[in-house]
């Protein structure tokens, strides 16, 4: 072998040898994203308040800390406006659409909205007791009624099911404990999506307040003995 040809081959060994050395290279592939989860059109929502509790300093110079609360929470889902315009409607029409045909509002929409109370309470000098009731609203213009009812509710919608609500269908005033007036106001703003909440709350009682679209309902209760 001439001189030229063992430079050449003596190289391209050398090379070889370096290149077979070197970390093998990785390719960096991007992550596939998951699909983003689903958001249901009326989706879930809680309102929540303690009552009947007191602040307490367990060591002198601590925190305070709550103890004793009793818990009131709603659970219902939150319809929203999507552009509608007056949900409620007037005259002889008003509430007939967000009823959906039934005497009486679901509060809400899909599943029964549930009222559960760990305190007695009072509304309008009736006393309701701890437990876990179905929450309705009677809609007339100018003049709703929150309604609290026994009656046995569906966890999943059944049509064959003709005693137990499903949202409001299949109510029955039969099963009403509670039936009072609520106290309407226009809102200054319009409220896009249906909102339930507790309002000027102290350990006593205070006041459970809807909102939609540009109306305000609410009523007050007090703790029960």
């Amino acid at each position: 072998m001439n001189k030229t040809a063992l430079v050449l081959v003596s190289g391209f060994a050398i090379a070889y040898a370096g290149f077979a050395h070197q970390a093998p290279t990785v390719l960096s592939v991007a992550p596939v994203p998951s699909p983003a989860p689903r958001v249901q059109p009326s989706p879930a929502g809680t309102a929540a308040t303690q009552v009947a509790g007191k602040w307490v300093e367990e060591k002198p110079g601590a925190e305070p800390r709550y103890k004793d609360g009793k818990w009131i929470t709603i659970t219902y889902s939150r319809p929203i406006l999507k552009g509608r315009q007056a949900i409620f409607g007037s005259g002889a029409e008003y509430g007939k659409k967000v009823s959906s045909g039934s005497p009486v509002w679901r509060a809400g929409a899909n599943q029964t909205t549930r009222f559960k109370t760990e305190a007695p309470l009072v509304f309008s000098g009736k006393t309701i007791p701890a437990g876990e009731y179905s929450l309705f609203v009677e809609l007339k213009e100018g003049a709703w009624s929150l309604i609290l009812s026994t009656q046995p509710h569906l966890q999943k919608y059944d049509p064959k099911d003709k005693t137990a609500t499903w949202g409001s269908d299949n109510y029955d005033p039969k099963f009403d404990l509670l039936k009072t007036p609520m106290k309407l106001s226009k809102a200054p703003v319009s409220f896009d999506q249906f909102t339930i909440g507790f309002v000027n709350m102290t350990q006593a009682g205070g006041t459970l307040a809807m909102w939609w679209d540009k109306e305000m309902a609410t009523v007050e209760f007090k703790v029960g003995m």
